[in-house]
């Protein structure tokens, strides 16, 4: 089944007094972050639904904007306009809020995984709550989606009464081993409302990722692989020591090759360090 992703970024943020959007994150912004890790799970493009004229943080060249053409009707609007937009490209589309700063990539597949057969809505509900803004959704939905917002019914819970849903509970959720092993807590769903939560979320240890050096980086004593806290790419490199230049490029989990520093990382996650000329 091809997928994308569709992050909603156009929420008013009345309670956080600021664009969740831009908040700093560990050297970057959360929605650079939530809309990296969403990219690697997904087929095609994310999509990130702003509010018309809505500005928002620099992102990689792998999103694409859609901008919602009605403000302020919530989510529901902002998922019409995203399944609209990803329709004709994608069948399953993992839908989540800008604001999952601990989203992790294993939580991402999970719940796409779990639309199969007929199910066309994958519901996890994690830490108490139903969790609409972190769940798969077929595209197909698109229509049925701006038929609800034109009614006025602008509840995520109208679309899951009248549609095939499946409930992800927490056991359910973390019957997948690698999600258990990276995010035994399910932290993302974890969401930051105001500033309270966000200055709490962000007062949290990064990841912990392992960063190794390779050829003449690998200088002595630094050889082996070591474990480091790092949210970022940039932190990752200097933890290791290194600065991300023209000399310096790095490998993702053993295939993608950067030196964007702002590149987000997860529990679990591996970079390889390596001279510029010998990652090609």
């Amino acid at each position: 089944m091809t997928s994308t992703g569709i992050v909603l970024a156009g929420g008013r943020s009345s309670r956080m007094g600021t664009a969740k959007a831009a908040l700093e994150w560990h050297g970057s912004t959360l929605l650079r972050r939530v809309t990296g890790l969403v990219g690697r799970m997904v087929d095609g493009p994310v999509v990130v639904v702003r509010a018309p004229g809505q500005a928002l943080p620099e992102l990689g060249p792998e999103v694409e904007l859609v901008e919602d053409p009605r403000e302020g009707l919530g989510p529901l609007q902002g998922l019409a306009a995203g399944l609209a937009a990803t329709a004709s490209r994608a069948e399953a589309a993992f839908v989540c809020s800008t604001d999952l700063p601990f989203l992790h990539p294993a939580f991402v597949r999970r719940v796409l995984r779990a639309l199969d057969g007929g199910v066309e809505i994958a519901l996890p509900v994690a830490l108490g709550f139903p969790q609409p803004l972190a769940a798969a959704y077929r595209t197909t939905l698109a229509p049925d989606v701006a038929r609800l917002v034109a009614d006025g019914q602008l509840r995520p819970a109208f679309l899951l009464r009248d549609h095939a849903v499946v409930r992800l509970d927490e056991a359910a959720l973390l019957a997948d081993p690698v999600l258990a092993r990276l995010d035994p807590e399910l932290a993302s769903v974890v969401n930051v409302n105001d500033p309270a939560e966000y200055e709490a979320a962000r007062a949290r240890p990064a990841p912990e990722v392992t960063v190794r050096r390779y050829g003449v980086l690998a200088v002595a004593g630094q050889r082996g692989p070591r474990t480091v806290r790092a949210a970022t790419l940039a932190g990752a490199a200097a933890a290791a020591g290194l600065t991300l230049d023209r000399h310096v490029v790095a490998a993702l989990n053993g295939d993608q090759i950067t030196r964007d520093g702002e590149l987000p990382l997860v529990a679990g996650d591996t970079v390889a360090f390596l001279a510029a000329d010998a990652g090609g």
